[in-house]
């Protein structure tokens, strides 16, 4: 990394938290490089299937509680 990019990144690391979102926001999205059609077509594909196993109950989901605890968990 540049030694801008590493000076950046100090200064940046002290802004309050809602203002470091906002940046990390903006990068992130300065990123993208339009929409690809093939990937919203496989997207759409596989939560078809995704919709059709949990119709049929060949899959199940977790409760919302569970999946939050373990987030939770994981990066605490």
């Amino acid at each position: 990394m540049s030694e801008l990019a590493e000076k950046l990144k100090s200064d940046l690391s002290r802004l309050p938290v809602q203002e470091r979102a906002e940046l990390a926001h903006f990068l992130i999205h300065s990123l993208d490089q339009g929409e690809d059609p093939d990937a919203e077509i496989a997207w759409d594909a596989e939560l078809a299937k995704r919709e059709q196993k949990i119709r049929t109950g060949t899959d199940v989901g977790e409760a919302i509680e569970t999946v939050l605890a373990n987030i939770r968990k994981k990066y605490s």
